[in-house]
């Protein structure tokens, strides 16, 4: 229980009232953009039937849990711009939840679309509603498993001191910065599993795109060829966007006094890709561009 009712504050973007107006103000169009682009997503696939394909099901669960992970680290750095609102323990149990589960979504739509161009006779068998609906079960398991480990490893420490964390959001480098404990044995042991699982759905979509660029390459036609990776792109460069920039959260030390740079690179890996993910996707596929346009009546008529 001890751990529910830590709380930890955000040093402040900046001394001066205006710049830290100016801060909210910034993110908070992002955050209703990206709010509003992903809940589009959701119900568009929702309701088109011509998207209820694994891919899309794959992409309404990545969208759900941008905004879950937008959700929780946007509204808090805003709020705490203006009145230092302090973070919680389940702030950080949240975020590890939902970045964990978004690798597995990304995992499971790389192997979802080495089975549509490797394997297309036997797509709906191995991708069939009861296999995309065990991924996305399992999405949710591995992200709270993550959480779990990450935040009772954290928050096993001792913090005597002070409890100000840099700008934007409450990470575990910047917890472990301030903790006075000398021994980190549990967190150490939670991140060594976090880097074996992220190595492990890298390792898995390597395989996967290894196996559909020779598929693709053989292929006679330029024509099919372009279709196939056309396809394959949006996910690469999301899975790119991604694991670049969770890479760069974590493993890059954690200054006493964060700059300007630092800032930049937290709002990469907490604000870009729920923001990007979306458009990505929308920009690259003709169905999800053709599905606004179509009455919502008729949407809602073909689900009958």
């Amino acid at each position: 229980m001890r751990f529910f009712l830590m709380e930890f504050s955000l040093m402040e973007f900046s001394h001066t009232m205006e710049l830290r107006v100016l801060h909210a103000f910034l993110f908070l169009p992002i955050y209703l953009a990206t709010l509003m682009v992903n809940l589009l997503i959701i119900v568009l696939v929702t309701l088109d039937q011509y998207l209820h394909t694994p891919m899309y099901f794959f992409l309404k669960n990545l969208s759900f849990f941008d905004i879950c992970l937008i959700s929780i680290i946007v509204p808090k750095s805003i709020l705490n711009s203006l009145t230092r609102a302090p973070f919680l323990y389940r702030d950080v149990l949240l975020v590890i939840h939902f970045a964990g589960a978004e690798v597995f979504i990304l995992t499971a739509m790389s192997y979802d679309r080495h089975v549509a161009i490797c394997h297309p006779p036997h797509y709906e068998v191995i991708m069939s509603g009861g296999v995309c609906v065990w991924k996305a079960a399992a999405s949710w398991f591995l992200g709270g498993v993550f959480g779990s480990l990450y935040s009772a490893g954290t928050f096993s420490l001792s913090f005597c001191g002070s409890r100000n964390l840099p700008p934007f959001f409450c990470d575990v480098p910047s917890l472990l910065k301030i903790s006075c404990s000398k021994s980190h044995v549990t967190i150490n042991v939670s991140v060594a599993i976090g880097i074996f699982y992220s190595f492990f759905c890298l390792l898995a979509t390597v395989f996967s795109y290894t196996y559909i660029f020779n598929t693709v390459l053989s292929i006679p036609s330029v024509q099919g060829q372009s279709k196939a990776f056309s396809t394959c792109l949006p996910h690469l460069i999301v899975v790119t966007i991604s694991l670049l920039t969770g890479a760069i959260a974590y493993l890059k030390p954690v200054p006493d006094s964060p700059s300007l740079l630092d800032l930049l690179l937290s709002v990469l890996y907490s604000a870009l890709p729920p923001n990007l993910n979306p458009i990505i996707y929308s920009l690259r596929n003709k169905e999800i561009k053709a599905a606004p346009r179509k009455p919502l009546w008729k949407l809602g008529g073909n689900m009958k």
